[in-house]
């Protein structure tokens, strides 16, 4: 098996670490996409775009990852679809007709191993959805990704694998180089798995805290066999409103062996 994919998390987060403004006010919605953006001094998108340049001059990715919990709330259950024998279901499913078509360049990849997210839109300008998945993930909703060609990769039993994932899109789709936009969830579980190469971190001069609030590495706390991830200051941007671009290195394995 070649190595994994590589994955850069890419993330925007106010001055003490919050991703969002509470635990179920997705961003997607209009009210709290609203107060987000209100925090936003006028120099963000410039300061946005400078790291998205950054991010294709460095690694051309084409990949990017999100998690369910950016379109769902965490209590969402699955979704209610028809019955589904699951002959076939639960081997990988990529299309032709998307994988191979000429204006493809670049997947928008969501893990969604508990099959919540009801997709009606599928991309677009050469970006395709892709889906990570695991045997445990409902034939139903395989079967509502057939019927609707999107694609998906199995990856993992209970849950999605993501170290076995990041595998399989190098192997498979010829993927070197994942962004991660995801949030503090999925950003949290690929720290523990020490998944994550680097870190591109965009702090807003905001504070917002709030207890139970996300933050940019959520989920569980270390145990006391682990050490706190280490890592290695690359650059430190500060914009004239008060914006500071971050990127660093990760040191490895956060386990003291």
């Amino acid at each position: 098996m070649t190595d994994r994919a590589r994955v850069v998390v890419s993330v925007t987060a106010s001055v003490d670490g919050r991703v969002t403004l509470g635990r179920d006010r997705l961003l997607l919605s209009e009210e709290a996409g609203r107060v987000w953006h209100s925090m936003q001094p006028d120099g963000a998108d410039a300061v946005y775009a400078a790291r998205m340049a950054l991010l294709e001059e460095l690694y051309a990715p084409t990949a990017i990852l999100e998690g369910s919990g950016t379109f769902v709330t965490e209590d969402a259950a699955p979704l209610e679809l028809p019955p589904a024998a699951d002959d076939g279901l639960f081997e990988d499913y990529l299309p032709p007709e998307v994988v191979d078509h000429p204006d493809h360049r670049k997947w928008f990849t969501v893990v969604d191993g508990r099959g919540r997210v009801h997709w009606d839109q599928k991309g677009g300008e050469g970006i395709d959805l892709l889906l990570l998945v695991a045997r445990a993930t409902p034939p139903s909703y395989l079967a509502f990704l057939r019927r609707e060609t999107i694609p998906y990769l199995v990856a993992g039993n209970d849950r999605v694998d993501l170290a076995l994932a990041l595998h399989r899109m190098r192997d498979v789709l010829g993927v070197t180089h994942v962004i991660s936009e995801a949030g503090g969830t999925l950003n949290g579980a690929l720290l523990r798995a020490d998944l994550i190469d680097e870190l591109h971190l965009v702090l807003l001069p905001t504070a917002i805290g709030g207890q139970g609030v996300p933050t940019i590495f959520d989920g569980p706390e270390l145990t006391l066999d682990q050490l706190p991830t280490q890592l290695r200051l690359i650059t430190a941007d500060p914009s004239p409103d008060g914006i500071l671009s971050l990127r660093y290195e990760i040191l490895g394995d956060s386990s003291d062996g």
